[in-house]
């Protein structure tokens, strides 16, 4: 059998506003799939993966120019987000005792990092290696002190590995000159049927959480870590996602669907640990996530409204696709009873989400 050797490839993808370029990277590591990554955000643009059938499919959600991606991400398609994701109650964090005023972007939260987070920034090649049995491409960001509010001078490094086993790892690190908050996230949107395809609400998801944090209206977690027991959010079997979307669950009607931060059975924060399935149906294709991460942030893509159109031309409505975004807890700075997101110099942040596609053949 003749196998493809591994490669990596860069081209320009255009320049920001300040004339920064911004370069796309495609990886290829021999097997079924391709990843294309952006430097700006570090985004993932694009995974294509063949279906039961053999025929690849663009597989997550995003544009096709650099200028859409500066003007349009507000769901933040594919982005590294940071330097905290998910939210920051009241755009406020005591720590040491110094309050800390940050950037509020969602009413009067933070969100993401702020208006100007990791998503919106130029990333740095720092390696890109052809591998025995893959390729791996690393991007750096240097966060200024102060930058959107957070304290400390950060250095935040992403490594994107593609296996010829059609394993794509993220591997996120950070160090930080002053005492702050790091929490960094993937903002991949899956659509396993392909891109652009229409609702995600057919795919059958199963997540290993035995607990979830409610909501109050403004997504800020009430405080309370409840069972998923007798919820909508008990993916603990597998589930097709449309089940319950529309049960009349006051959390649900909160978020307008899922965004929902399921905190994982077993994490240990030290060993990649298995967290969530999911699969289309139609297309056979099949999603594992194994990850580091303490916790997952479940989005149904609920404020996609048709006013964004996507790689492939077609329009993006509700529930058009699904983020599993690995993280800690939201509002982790302001709950100390939450697993602590505090970074201190000297110390190594560092976090792996190890993601497995494949699309096994039906059986007779």
């Amino acid at each position: 059998m003749i196998v493809d050797s591994p490669t990596l490839a860069s081209e320009p993808f255009g320049r920001t506003p300040d004339g920064a370029p911004v370069d796309r990277w495609t990886l290829d590591a021999g097997g079924a799939l391709t990843v294309a990554i952006l430097t700006y955000g570090a985004i993932v643009q694009e995974i294509v993966a063949p279906d039961r059938e053999g025929e690849p499919a663009d597989v997550v959600l995003g544009f096709s120019t650099l200028e859409d991606y500066l003007e349009r991400n507000v769901p933040c398609f594919g982005a590294i987000v940071g330097r905290y994701a998910n939210r920051i109650a009241n755009a406020a964090f005591t720590l040491d005792g110094i309050r800390h005023e940050l950037a509020a972007n969602d009413g009067r939260h933070c969100l993401h990092g702020g208006g100007r987070g990791f998503g919106t920034r130029v990333w740095h090649r720092i390696a890109a290696h052809c591998l025995p049995d893959g390729v791996s491409l690393a991007l750096r960001h240097a966060s200024a002190d102060d930058e959107e509010g957070f304290p400390g001078a950060l250095v935040a490094e992403v490594t994107y590995t593609l296996r010829r086993d059609d394993s794509l790892r993220i591997d996120l690190r950070a160090a930080t000159d002053r005492p702050t908050v790091v929490n960094l996230s993937s903002h991949v949107y899956w659509q396993l049927a392909g891109e652009g395809a229409g609702s995600i609400e057919d795919h059958i998801l199963r997540v290993a959480a035995s607990r979830y944090l409610p909501v109050d209206a403004d997504m800020i977690p009430t405080g309370e870590l409840a069972p998923v027991d007798g919820t909508p959010f008990d993916f603990r079997a597998p589930t097709r996602i449309g089940a319950r979307l529309r049960d009349p669950h006051e959390q649900l009607a909160a978020a307008h669907g899922y965004d929902h931060h399921l905190v994982l059975d077993g994490a240990d924060r030290t060993s990649l640990v298995w967290a969530v399935s999911l699969e289309d149906p139609a297309s056979g294709r099949r999603l594992e996530l194994e990850t580091t991460e303490p916790g997952i942030q479940v989005y149904s893509a609920n404020h996609l409204d048709g006013s964004l159109a996507g790689a492939s031309g077609r329009l993006y409505r509700q529930g058009d696709g699904i983020a599993l975004e690995t993280q800690h807890c939201p509002d982790s700075p302001n709950r100390p009873e939450l697993p602590s997101t505090v970074l201190r110099p000297g110390e190594v942040y560092a976090s792996a989400t190890v993601y497995r596609l494949s699309a096994p053949e039906e059986e007779q």
